[in-house]
């Protein structure tokens, strides 16, 4: 063996040493706050774990990018946590959705996975107390929002208490040989949407079946000749599908963004986000007092959309994020001064802004 290599080998495990040192010293730390807390001490605090997180990638000077260092460190608190207590999670299943891996992006593997039929279902999880946390979908940059969680959001004593951006590689999973010998192609309706470009070019006599998950899809596929799913790669390693092809997306940059909800309240980290909900009185002018008390406070808006309140014919609510945290001075005398003028107004919940 050359002797540079020999000198490097030895000097990785010196290195390995001393991590799994720090390592293990760092889990005491986290178990001592944990007894400190106590019992009733809250477990999961996404406004330090964004703290920490940020702070590794302003000290992170290579040659690992940012991204790599805060997934290592994802699974390093996830197993730290677990010393205190076990999280079950709730999540849009089956296993291999694209849900099960922003569970995982945000929350890392030492936490228990819990799969959901449909996203009314996480929510019934998290507020029975089955689960500790929920992730679900809310909007995709492709294919817009999703209405179940919007309208779930309104109903629920739940808050979001934190975001996960994900980006989406759609791969076509089939047990065919070639691409031309697919028939039936399953996927989400969403992802269908998302792919419907590649679809026309590369499969366009193959019939295109919605199904309630890109997971489902592959299992299907798993046992049809002649079809084939849109998935993850994971979801083709779990369901043993070959991949035909992959990032078949039509969008290069195409992201679903999933919420974390639970029945929490999240103190400022210092680069948070605040969503709420609001309904305007039926008078001319009324959309423009409502968002008037934003610009006035400077609070900068990101997100605004209508959505059907389901309480009446032609009757809307209005879904807004800003930036801020509820707490904030300025925006605490936004959301005040919405309040007096909105029908109705409703916190849906402070929290960081995505990491990463």
């Amino acid at each position: 063996m050359d002797e540079g290599i020999r000198r490097l080998r030895d000097r990785i495990d010196e290195l390995d040493a001393k991590l799994l040192e720090l390592i293990n010293e760092r889990a005491r730390c986290a178990s001592d706050i944990g007894h400190l807390k106590g019992d009733g001490g809250v477990v999961y605090r996404p406004e330090r774990e964004a703290q920490v997180l940020r702070r590794l990638a302003e000290l992170n000077a290579g040659p690992l990018p940012d991204a790599a260092i805060q997934h290592l460190f994802v699974e390093i608190i996830s197993a730290c946590r677990a010393l205190e207590r076990a999280l079950a999670i709730a999540y849009l299943g089956p296993r291999g959705t694209y849900s099960e891996e922003a569970a995982r992006k945000q929350f890392g593997a030492a936490a228990t996975p819990l799969a959901c039929a449909s996203i009314a279902e996480v929510f019934r999880q998290v507020e029975s107390g089955a689960a500790g946390y929920g992730v679900v979908p809310v909007e995709n940059s492709t294919e817009g929002s999703i209405g179940t969680t919007l309208d779930l959001l309104v109903g629920t004593r739940l808050r979001i208490c934190g975001e996960v951006l994900l980006p989406i590689h759609h791969c076509l999973l089939s047990q065919a040989a070639a691409i031309e010998d697919v028939k039936i192609v399953f996927a989400h309706s969403q992802s269908l949407g998302q792919c419907n470009e590649w679809l026309a070019r590369h499969l366009p006599a193959a019939e295109r079946v919605a199904l309630a998950s890109n997971a489902e899809a592959a299992r299907r596929a798993a046992a049809e000749a002649g079809t084939a799913a849109i998935a993850s790669r994971a979801a083709g390693e779990l369901y043993r599908l070959p991949l035909l092809a992959e990032n078949i997306e039509d969008e290069p940059n195409n992201t679903t963004r999933f919420l974390v909800v639970a029945d929490q309240d999240i103190p400022p980290s210092g680069r948070d986000k605040t969503s709420f909900v609001m309904s305007a009185q039926n008078r001319p002018g009324a959309m423009h007092e409502l968002l008037g008390p934003l610009a006035q406070h400077g609070v900068s808006m990101s997100k605004f959309e209508s959505r059907p309140s389901r309480t009446g014919l032609w009757e809307y609510v209005f879904f807004v994020d800003i930036e801020g945290h509820q707490l904030d001075a300025a925006v605490a005398q936004a959301l005040a001064a919405v309040r007096t003028k909105a029908a109705f107004l409703k916190v849906l919940g402070s929290y960081p802004v995505a990491v990463a």
